[in-house]
């Protein structure tokens, strides 16, 4: 067995979907799932050829145990903790007196620029800390769609956010997990390098209702609210006040700033051209009706 991987948030979409590359791929890797509950999500790793252990951002008590004899940590950030220092520099210090020979962490599109959010705060950590390290940046996840979206798409036919005609930067999460798994497969070819994850596309959300309307076979409207509208009916929708900040932070936000750069890093990694919109619509339809 080659040298171990522990793969942080392994029950998460970004985290599954590293394993499930890693698994696909010529390697001879000891690929470990870190996952809160044993008991609870043992199960899902039980047919891939993964160990599985216990680990929970806020335990530190397991940090030491999760780590050891690993190479190489896939690092990122649960929704719900936002405090990086607080829970992100003693895993940091935990990662030091393991020995971790590189960090993969899963940040967000600027990440760098942005110092109010826990991502940029996390990413110093890593730098201060020494650790050769990788910085994953993806765009606008193609699967919000089956998440948090996915309530108004199938029940109304209906994308509705404050996002005005603001153009995004997508990427699909397939693409995002191939990226992850290439890089720990070698990360000493990505040595304290920091990529940005977008397909080639900048579209609107009204472009993207348009696109699913196609696949779907029904007609897809985008509404944009403003602010007050937008909180009130999410909050009557059970959706907590604070995701809805969160919602408003992604989506309104982006309307008074330059639309985002698009990347070549996933052609130049994997040697193919990242996925569209089209092409995740068409593949998702049974699962966005």
């Amino acid at each position: 067995m080659g040298k171990k991987i522990l793969i942080t948030g392994a029950t998460g979409n970004v985290g599954f979907e590293t394993i499930q590359s890693l698994l696909k791929m010529d390697q001879d890797l000891d690929i470990v799932a870190g996952v809160r509950d044993l008991t609870k999500e043992k199960s899902r790793f039980n047919a891939l050829a993964v160990n599985v252990v216990a680990f929970d951002f806020e335990k530190e008590e397991m940090f030491a145990n999760a780590l050891e004899g690993v190479s190489v940590l896939f690092l990122l950030r649960p929704p719900q903790i936002a405090d990086a220092k607080k829970y992100f520099q003693p895993l940091i210090d935990a990662a030091k007196v393991a020995r971790i020979e590189h960090i993969v962490f899963l940040s967000v599109q600027g990440a760098d620029k942005n110092k109010v959010i826990p991502h940029h705060k996390i990413e110093q950590i890593i730098l201060q800390s020494g650790i050769p390290f990788t910085f994953l940046r993806p765009a606008y996840f193609m699967q919000n769609f089956l998440t948090t979206l996915k309530k108004d798409l199938v029940e109304k036919n209906e994308i509705y956010l404050p996002a005005g005609k603001a153009k995004f930067t997508i990427v699909d999460l397939v693409d995002v997990g191939e990226v992850g798994a290439r890089i720990l497969l070698n990360p000493e070819k990505h040595i304290n390098q920091a990529y940005g994850l977008t397909n080639d596309e900048l579209l609107t959300f009204g472009e993207m209702a348009c696109q699913l309307s196609t696949a779907l076979g029904k007609k897809i409207r985008f509404r944009s609210p403003n602010l007050v509208a937008f909180f009130v009916r999410k909050r009557k929708e059970g959706v907590p006040s604070m995701f809805i900040l969160v919602m408003i932070m992604l989506h309104y936000l982006p309307r008074f700033s330059a639309a985002p750069a698009l990347s070549n890093s996933i052609e130049a990694i994997l040697g193919r051209a990242p996925g569209s919109f089209r092409e995740f619509a068409n593949r998702e339809k049974e699962n966005l009706v």
